[in-house]
């Protein structure tokens, strides 16, 4: 295993926030953790990334304690992508960038020719040359979230632990922010909040619940219908994705909708019919699949 949290607990003004937490992730794996708000997503982040030290267990990264290690040397092995996205200093993109070499320097070093090299591959790799002498405070979400990935691989860890990387961003920009991460060939963490967007690109999925993991392993496995109910307290529909197979959730109302006009039980829109040769998602747990046409089972 690449990383491992042995009985991790942590403690924040005196309350005990996550209670013997044991995950693992693999090597190159992209794993990913979830459950409800408060449920301790980014308290287990921090205190891999030293923010947070722990009160008992161990974080572990290829057998070594990560608290053994020298700050510079943790560097070089984990890089962070956290939610906080504004720069306190008028930094370019590319010096944001640079700002990832810090780990490979003695204090008061230049940039190198390497160093160089290096920031402008990063920012190449992940596709956003146009925007490397912009302000990083006028970047839009999706663009900061951007520069922050090339910041870390400016850095050359082959960790990279990402806290909701993707919250606030739209469609487009979750599903290419994903995309990317999937794509880097290194071992990652990500705290995720949609659950669809989890199964899509995790390998595995690890659920909290009040600060523990309720349960571990691929997504098909973990996430149920039940699953989600217990960690979540809601109710929702599984299907399988009709490109992939993994699970799609569907969330029930809390309390059924009400019709006052009858004309409301139309559809607005035709209904999507998948086209011919394609597979049709009706796949669904924990529920009954409506008959098809012409009595066809």
């Amino acid at each position: 295993m690449s990383l491992q949290l042995e009985g991790l607990a942590v403690d924040i003004s005196g309350r005990r926030i996550v209670t013997g937490v044991d995950l693992a992730v693999r090597d190159h794996e992209f794993a990913g953790l979830v459950g409800p708000n408060g449920s301790g997503k980014s308290t287990i982040l921090k205190a891999i990334y030293r923010v947070h030290r722990p009160s008992a267990g161990r974080v572990l990264l290829d057998g070594t304690d990560l608290l053994s290690l020298r700050p510079k040397e943790a560097a070089r092995r984990i890089a962070v992508v956290a939610q906080e996205s504004t720069s306190e200093f008028d930094f370019t993109v590319r010096e944001i960038v640079m700002i990832g070499r810090t780990p490979h320097k003695r204090s008061f070093d230049g940039d190198t020719a390497a160093d160089r090299g290096i920031v402008d591959q990063a920012i190449e790799r992940v596709g956003c040359e146009r925007l490397a002498y912009r302000r990083f405070n006028d970047l839009s979400g999706g663009e900061k979230q951007l520069v922050l990935i090339a910041r870390a691989l400016a850095q050359e860890a082959d960790h990279l632990i990402l806290d909701e990387p993707t919250n606030q961003l739209d469609i487009h920009h979750q599903v290419e922010i994903l995309e990317l991460v999937a794509g880097l060939g290194v071992t990652v963490l990500a705290a995720l909040h949609d659950l669809s967007l989890a199964a899509l690109f995790c390998r595995s999925i690890h659920v909290l619940h009040a600060g523990r993991v309720v349960t571990s392993g691929p997504p098909g496995a973990v996430l149920t219908p039940e699953t989600i109910r217990a960690a979540y307290g809601a109710d929702v529909l599984v299907i399988e994705h009709p490109d992939t197979g993994t699970p799609h959730l569907i969330p029930r109302r809390v309390q059924p909708a009400t019709r006052k006009d009858p004309s409301a039980s139309q559809p607005r829109f035709p209904a999507h019919r998948p086209a011919a040769g394609q597979p049709q998602p009706d796949r669904v747990h924990g529920a009954a699949r409506p008959p098809r046409p012409g009595g066809l089972q």
